[in-house]
């Protein structure tokens, strides 16, 4: 199931958030499309509008855990933690995180990598939503939420800035929930 925040009514902070997104081609390698957050970030309002809808989202949905895939989940996902009264739980690649952690690998186009989380940072049954800034082929949220719900957690939905629908990664979530901004074509 996807859910864009455009399917409603046109809210005009949509447009705005997808006109500040800079497409940069051939970046990190030939054939890629990259969709550059960073121009995003560099304007206040657009940035603010973009957690807005997030937090008008899930505010009332009773989410006890934001967790952010490293490193734009990063951005993203404090301030919609902070705003819902949530906790934030990184989920970082491989020994960034000191401590006792939980792992999942899994499998990218072009080789693995692993996501970890703190042992302890969920607790069983916790609602969470996972944030990242895009969903290409979907690897990454697929290993977001199983790592999650191993912990005990209850993956209610996936947040992302952007999707490439073209990609198809909201076909390895199985049915879980993804709500995204903006679509990159």
């Amino acid at each position: 199931m996807s859910v864009s925040a455009s399917d409603g009514e046109d809210d005009p902070r949509i447009v705005t958030i997808k006109e500040k997104i800079r497409v940069v081609p051939d970046f990190p390698k030939p054939g890629i499309m990259f969709q550059d957050i960073t121009t995003l970030l560099l304007e206040p309002v657009a940035f603010k509008n973009t957690i807005d809808l997030f937090v008008e989202r899930y505010k009332d949905r009773n989410i006890a855990v934001v967790a952010g895939i490293e490193a734009r989940g990063f951005i993203f996902g404090p301030p919609i933690a902070l705003a819902i009264g949530a906790k934030f739980v990184p989920l970082r690649k491989p020994k960034k995180l000191p401590g006792e952690v939980i792992s999942e690998e899994y499998v990218l186009e072009y080789g693995s990598d692993c996501l970890e989380m703190h042992v302890g940072a969920v607790e069983q049954s916790e609602c969470a939503l996972v944030v990242d800034d895009l969903v290409a082929t979907g690897g990454t949220l697929c290993a977001a939420v199983n790592l999650l719900e191993r912990a005990g957690a209850e993956v209610v939905e996936c947040a992302c800035v952007i999707e490439v629908p073209d990609l198809k990664g909201r076909e390895k979530l199985k049915g879980k929930p993804l709500y995204i901004l903006v679509e990159a074509h």
